[in-house]
C-alpha cells in the first residue's frame, strides 16, 4: 500500500499533467516509461511542498521514501520526484556514507544520463564529508563495467571550483580516456569543461598532453569556452 508521502506526489502531480508536453518529452529522453508533462521548476516546487508537509525528517525515512518513490514510479516525474527528495536542501544533512547505496541504486537501475547526472551533487557531498572512503570507491566506480558508474566518477566534483583535485579527476578519467560509449565521452569533457572555469591553463595542457587518446568530443566539450578564458 502507498505510503501518504508517495500518495500525495501522486495526486498533486496528477493536478499538474499536461498532457500536451507529455509525448515529446517521453520522445527527447528516449523513455519507456510515459511522462505527466510538467516543467521542471513547477514539478520541482510542487514536490518541496509535500516534503515540507511530511516531516519532520530523519535519515531512515528520507532514504525509505526515496527508495519507495524510485521503486514504485509508473511515470518519470515520480522517479523524479525521489531524485527532487534527494536534492532538497534540507536534506543535504544525510549526504553521508551510510546514502551511497541508495545513490548507486538510482544511477545503476536508472541508467540514462538524467537520473545519472542528478546524482553528481550528492556524490561530491560524500566526497567532501568522507574523502578518504569515498576517493577510493570513486575510483573502483572509475574502472567499474558499468558506464553509468563510470560517468559519476569522473562527474563528482563537479562545481567543486579552486576545491576540485584534478589529479583525481584525472585518474577517474583515465580507465574511460579511450573509451567509444558517447556518455563516457561527453562526460568526460564535460567535467574538464568545469574545471577550465577555474584552471584553464591546467586543462588545456591536459587535453594536448592526451590529443592523440581524447575523443573529439571529449576535446571539444573541454575547450569550448577556452576562448573566453585565455
Amino acid at each position: 500500500m502507498p505510503s501518504n508521502l508517495l500518495t500525495a506526489i501522486r495526486e498533486e502531480l496528477e493536478q499538474l499533467a499536461d498532457p500536451s508536453r507529455a509525448e515529446d518529452m517521453q520522445r527527447y529522453m528516449k523513455s519507456q516509461m510515459p511522462f505527466y508533462g510538467i516543467q521542471t521548476p513547477i514539478r520541482r516546487k510542487s514536490c518541496h511542498t509535500v516534503f515540507k508537509k511530511n516531516g519532520p525528517w530523519n535519515f531512515d525515512k528520507w532514504s525509505e521514501a526515496t527508495l519507495e518513490l524510485w521503486r514504485n514510479a509508473r511515470y518519470r516525474e515520480e522517479r523524479y520526484a525521489a531524485i527532487d527528495l534527494v536534492d532538497w536542501k534540507p536534506s543535504k544533512a544525510f549526504h553521508t556514507w551510510n546514502a551511497l547505496p541508495l545513490f548507486e541504486e538510482i544511477i545503476v537501475t536508472g541508467a540514462w544520463w538524467d537520473y545519472c547526472d542528478n546524482m553528481a551533487s550528492p556524490l561530491g557531498n560524500i566526497l567532501r564529508s568522507t574523502p578518504e572512503q569515498m576517493r577510493r570507491e570513486m575510483l573502483n566506480w572509475s574502472k567499474d563495467d558499468d558506464m553509468w558508474k563510470r560517468r559519476s566518477s569522473i562527474l563528482c566534483q563537479l562545481r567543486f571550483k579552486d576545491e576540485l583535485d584534478f589529479d583525481f579527476l584525472k585518474h577517474c578519467i583515465e580507465p574511460s580516456i579511450d573509451s567509444k560509449e558517447f556518455f563516457l565521452r561527453k562526460g568526460i569533457g564535460w567535467a574538464l569543461r568545469d574545471h577550465a572555469w577555474t584552471y584553464p591553463a591546467e586543462v588545456k595542457k591536459y587535453v594536448e598532453d592526451n590529443s592523440e587518446r581524447l575523443s573529439g568530443l571529449s576535446k571539444r566539450e573541454a575547450l569550448k569556452n577556452m576562448h573566453k578564458l585565455l
